[in-house]
């Protein structure tokens, strides 16, 4: 058993117990671990109707009046409508939208830029896209196709984490210099050390990158870098640095926010918002890969498409 499996499972052991064994309440109302952190223990939903990005036909509208509000969520509803076409094991029990905007009807979770849109990209990320979608259409090897669609990595579980169809759960687990962040999608877990350690050498690159956390404050804050370029967060790459920050605003609620940092692929850097809120759970394992033939099929019928080009070929 390797040091991160075993101190994974002291934590879920440790964090098993009651709540009222590992929280205090201070004065001020917001509860604390026994050793005097904030606690944000718990199991967080993050599932939302705000998209990531503004619409288009909202430009110029950063937030919504109530009426408007409810108009664009029975819209949204209504548009999903199609779904209720779809086998019920699909429709019923994996597609886990949000029904709701966040409660200050913002119309998108970018916060930063103001238009709440991702920036642009620079000429190097533009090339690199080019490049990855290339690779992507010659289909000669699993290599060639996206991480998220290998199941090497979750869509919405990031990090940075985004509400998605499905799986928009996170366990956070806590002890004494160690943060625990598990994610319901992918059943990913990174363990993020506290006790200012500096990053890994720059050499040394991971698909989830490196964190490392701190406070500040009531706000754990979670400085991740080392990526690779296969990342590809909306076109990020190597030089790609995520800082996200975790507040507890009330008992049941997270503020989770993200800034994203990669001058090579943007022309300035990005911040997205978004409530996570706590809920009984369970979690359950997301196993991808179980009984998922998405790309044995893909790879055989670009084979089949070869062959029937090159008999076409031979015919002329």
């Amino acid at each position: 058993m390797t040091t991160r499996v075993a101190r994974h499972l002291i934590l879920l052991a440790t964090l098993a117990a009651p709540s009222a064994a590992l929280a205090q309440v201070p004065q001020s109302g917001m509860p604390r671990t026994p050793w005097g952190d904030p606690d944000l223990h718990g199991i967080w939903d993050y599932r939302t109707m705000t998209p990531l990005q503004r619409p288009s036909d909202l430009a110029d509208k950063a937030v919504l009046t109530a009426e408007e509000a409810a108009a664009y969520e029975q819209a949204e509803v209504e548009s999903r409508a199609d779904y209720d076409a779809l086998p019920t094991v699909h429709a019923k029990f994996w597609l886990d939208y949000g029904t709701e905007l966040t409660a200050d009807r913002r119309t998108s979770l970018i916060v930063d830029p103001p238009n709440g849109r991702v920036p642009a990209q620079t000429a190097v990320a533009q090339a690199r896209a080019r490049a990855r979608n290339e690779r992507r259409t010659r289909t000669h090897s699993i290599r060639d196709r996206s991480i998220t669609e290998r199941c090497v990595i979750g869509f919405n579980a990031g990090p940075p984490m985004n509400p998605g169809a499905y799986n928009n759960n996170l366990m956070l687990l806590q002890t004494p210099g160690v943060v625990v962040l598990h994610n319901e999608m992918v059943h990913e877990v990174r363990v993020i050390p506290l006790d200012g350690r500096d990053h890994l050498p720059d050499r040394v690159r991971q698909l989830r990158g490196d964190s490392r956390g701190h406070w500040e404050g009531e706000t754990l804050v979670v400085d991740t870098t080392n990526y690779t370029d296969r990342t590809n967060y909306f076109g990020s790459g190597e030089a790609l640095r995520l800082t996200e920050r975790f507040t507890r605003t009330d008992d049941a609620t997270l503020r989770y926010e993200y800034t994203v940092e990669d001058p090579e692929s943007f022309v300035e850097p990005w911040t997205a918002a978004l409530p996570m809120t706590k809920t009984e759970g369970p979690m359950f394992e997301f196993a991808c890969h179980e009984g998922n033939y998405g790309l044995t099929n893909i790879l055989s019928a670009a084979r089949a498409e070869e062959r029937r080009a090159a008999s076409s070929t031979d015919k002329n």
